[in-house]
Order: C-alpha cells, then sequence, then structure tokens
C-alpha cells in the first residue's frame, strides 16, 4: 500500500485510519483501533485485530462529521473533531424501547441481563432490565443522544487495486483473510474462503462489498468464485493411494531384503528323499540271517556250562572247615 502526500486526501478514496473514540461529556473511550487504548479503557479483547481500519471517503458508512474531517486531515497528523448527536448518531427515539418476553431469548439459548446486545430478528438492540418474564430491550443505536470525540491520525491512502479490494473486504467483515482478487479492466473476480459459506451475515455483507468494489475498481461486473473443498479430497485419497501403493510395493519387496527365502528352500535341508534310502536301508538291519546267527547268543549252554564258576563255590564251604 502506498501512502499519498499531505494535502492529497479527498473524497473517493481509501484509507487507513488509526483512533480513540470517547463520549464528549464524560470522556469515557467507548471504541479504539488501539491495544494499548483498549487496556486502559478496561475492555481489552485477544480476539480482535487492533490495527488502523480502512475508511471509505464518500461512502455514507461513517457519520457525514468524521468524513469531513478525515477529508480535510493531514496524512501522519493527529486531528480532533467533536460531533453532536445530531450530526452522529441521532437522537433517542423512545418508540424503539421494547417489551419483549423472556420466551425469546430462551428459544435462542439467552440468558438475558442489563447491558447485554442482542439480536433479535434484523435487529440490534441492549437489554435494559429483566422481570416478571419479561425483558426491557432498548433497539436505539448506543450512541444516540450522545456527543461524540475523535481524535484520528491518518496512516496512509491506499492506490493499489488489490490492496484496495482487500480493504473493502475488510471493512465490511473485519477480515479480509483467505480471499483472492483478480482485478481485469471489465471485471473484479473474488475467490471466497471457507469462512463465507458459513458466516449467516455474508449475504448482506456481500452487497456492500460490491457497491464499494464498483467504485474503487471503476467496474460494472464483480464476480464472486466459491471453490468447495470436495475435488481437494478427491485429490488428496489420490495421492494417498499413490502412497499406499508406493508402501505396498516396498513392502513386497521385503522379501528380498529378509534372508528368509534362503531358508524357505527347505528341500536341502529337508532331503529326506536321501535320508529315506538310509532309513529304507532296514533291509541291512533286517538282514538277521547274517545277524541271526545268533549262535553265539544262543550257545549259551556253553555260558551255562559254568564249572570254573561252581568250582569256587565248593571251595568257599571248604575253607569254613
Amino acid at each position: 500500500m502506498a501512502a499519498a502526500k499531505k494535502g492529497s486526501v479527498s473524497k473517493g478514496d481509501l484509507v487507513f485510519i488509526d483512533y480513540d473514540a470517547f463520549l464528549a461529556d464524560s470522556g469515557k473511550l467507548f471504541d479504539t483501533t488501539k491495544a494499548e487504548s483498549a487496556k486502559k479503557a478496561g475492555f481489552f479483547d485477544e480476539k480482535f485485530d487492533y490495527s488502523p481500519v480502512p475508511f471509505l471517503l464518500g461512502s455514507g458508512k461513517q457519520f457525514e462529521a468524521l468524513e469531513k474531517a478525515v477529508e480535510s486531515a493531514e496524512i501522519g497528523k493527529e486531528t480532533e473533531v467533536k460531533i453532536p448527536f445530531a450530526d452522529g448518531a441521532g437522537a433517542r427515539d423512545p418508540k424503539l424501547v421494547e417489551i419483549r418476553q423472556i420466551k425469546e431469548f430462551h428459544k435462542q439459548e439467552i440468558n438475558p441481563y442489563p447491558g447485554l446486545e442482542v439480536q433479535l430478528g434484523n435487529r440490534r438492540g441492549t437489554v435494559m432490565s429483566v422481570g416478571a418474564g419479561r425483558v426491557r430491550v432498548d433497539f436505539n443505536n448506543p450512541l444516540a443522544g450522545k456527543d461524540l470525540l475523535y481524535k484520528f491520525i491518518v496512516k496512509e491512502v491506499v492506490t493499489d487495486k488489490v490492496e484496495k479490494a482487500k480493504a473493502v473486504v475488510k471493512m465490511s467483515i473485519g477480515t479480509s483473510d483467505g480471499f483472492e482478487f483478480a482485478i481485469k479492466e471489465d471485471k473484479v473476480t473474488v475467490i471466497l474462503p471457507e469462512l463465507t459459506k458459513f458466516d449467516q451475515s455474508w449475504p448482506v455483507a456481500r452487497f456492500r462489498i460490491v457497491a464499494d468494489l464498483r467504485k474503487i475498481a471503476e467496474v460494472d461486473t464483480i464476480e464472486f468464485v466459491e471453490v468447495w473443498a470436495l475435488g481437494e479430497k478427491k485429490d488428496a485419497k489420490k495421492e494417498a493411494k499413490k502412497d499406499a501403493k508406493k508402501d505396498n510395493a516396498k513392502a513386497e519387496e521385503k522379501p528380498k531384503a529378509d534372508v528368509k527365502p534362503k531358508a524357505e528352500p527347505k528341500p536341502k535341508a529337508e532331503e529326506k528323499p536321501k535320508a529315506a534310502p538310509k532309513a529304507d536301508a532296514k533291509p541291512k538291519a533286517e538282514e538277521k540271517p547274517k545277524t541271526d546267527a545268533k549262535p553265539k547268543a544262543d550257545a549259551k549252554p556253553k555260558a551255562d556250562v559254568k564249572p570254573k564258576a561252581d568250582a569256587p563255590a565248593k571251595k568257599a564251604p571248604a575253607k569254613k572247615q
């Protein structure tokens, strides 16, 4: 983003500003783009992006008195402007204070209490009191009937068209993260992120974005492209299948790496055919005709003829005499 020179801010420019906004009568800070200011005021929110905000001059989205002050401001210099309630949020309208049944809140799982900001239908209000099954809600602008004081600094003027497009989106929904832009002479194409598919405020915000993009890009056609992730999931599945095939191929190659194939050729170790003939060579063991020639074993008569063994038995009793 390029910063413009002093005195170059004019109607139709898109600028970024830092500001502190106060209630003029009490000096209470009610809005800011600065983290330090929010911390001092006691309403710092870690989830909020404290940074300069885009401001499209001539869009009519801001108080007219504030727009005029920004147009006449010098870039980089703090400017202060007081805005009477008549030129700001206007006077309070008593007819916008309504009584609602507490059932309406319970249906939305809301437990109302004084000071709570609520959304009922397309209207936003602030709970004033709760009692006897009834809730008193003020649908007036919270700043209605109050004089305001702004202290701001114009940080820069955006000149790049793509950066302008991003600023327009941020100005409408608070962020431009995930959005992609393609700007041609006759058309601006906006590729939408996932968040727009589930954001209930997106349909309304889209119309504001179209109007602002036409102004900054000076084109008539704004194209929104919604991309669904199903194709990406399929591609991911294909990649996963390819990886799985590779893993399977590697797993199948493992037998070659394992020395198990050498252990598997058990024919060598189990060469039972060769061992079988040896075991079958029992005929030799059964050749008892040769080994049956156990006349020696059967010739026990010779062994039974123990004349020599009988001789000592006769001598022993002879010694006792």
